[in-house]
């Protein structure tokens, strides 16, 4: 898989909305993919927003290991942010998940994914609007596109939310990180309006929808 480096940002809009799911969400059925029964180390890549937000809400769970902000889709020569923000290059603002299968399952991050997002909202959440805020899921195998074709079939059959869910199923073709001041974005800025607004609510719904699921402090 390429990685590289590369520029990127999130603007705060005037809309400082914060999206509220169902309380509860069903836990994935069959979530465990086959080709990490021996592992120790997997990998998940999502969009459901600002890359910040995103990042903080993986950051508590136990099991990851490390959460890195960057973008998928589009190519290397236009992944930096004054090209992505422009909603033309086709990357969507990603996170990279390292995680440990022994400890959770790619299924349990999809759960806690479709919580602290919207997936119904095109091209949008909250305050940000563009292409490169869509709701995306970058699957590195199979296994991992039929998990995640799936559990939105579950979520749809259990009417969990109002609208059509309108997430993307992308292979991963590769994954572009984002410059250094991005990453630990919220730790590092916790009293800025933005994160305020929009970060801090997701990491607190986290807190009280999956506290068998966070790290020991």
């Amino acid at each position: 898989m390429l990685i590289m480096c590369f520029a990127g940002a999130c603007s705060p809009g005037d809309d400082d909305r914060v999206y509220n799911p169902a309380e509860k969400l069903p836990a994935p059925t069959g979530d465990a993919a086959a080709n990490e029964d021996n592992l120790t180390e997997a990998h998940a890549v999502l969009a459901g927003g600002c890359f910040w937000c995103v990042e903080a809400v993986f950051e508590q769970l136990d099991g990851v290991t490390d959460v890195v902000s960057g973008y998928a889709g589009g190519t290397a020569d236009s992944a930096d942010y004054r090209k992505v923000a422009s909603g033309q290059t086709d990357h969507a603002e990603v996170v990279r998940i390292t995680y440990d299968p022994r400890k959770t399952t790619y299924g349990d991050l999809l759960r806690v994914f479709f919580a602290t997002h919207d997936p119904t909202t095109l091209n949008r959440q909250g305050p940000d609007r563009g292409r490169q805020y869509r709701s995306a899921v970058f699957y590195e195998s199979i296994d991992q596109k039929q998990i995640a074709a799936a559990y939105m079939q579950q979520l749809t059959d259990a009417g969990a939310f109002d609208d059509p869910i309108v997430t993307t199923l992308e292979p991963l073709e590769a994954f572009y990180i984002a410059e250094d001041y991005h990453q630990d974005y919220v730790q590092h800025h916790p009293n800025e309006p933005y994160v305020r607004y929009n970060a801090l609510p997701k990491v607190e719904k986290v807190r009280k929808q999956f506290g068998d699921q966070l790290k020991m402090p």
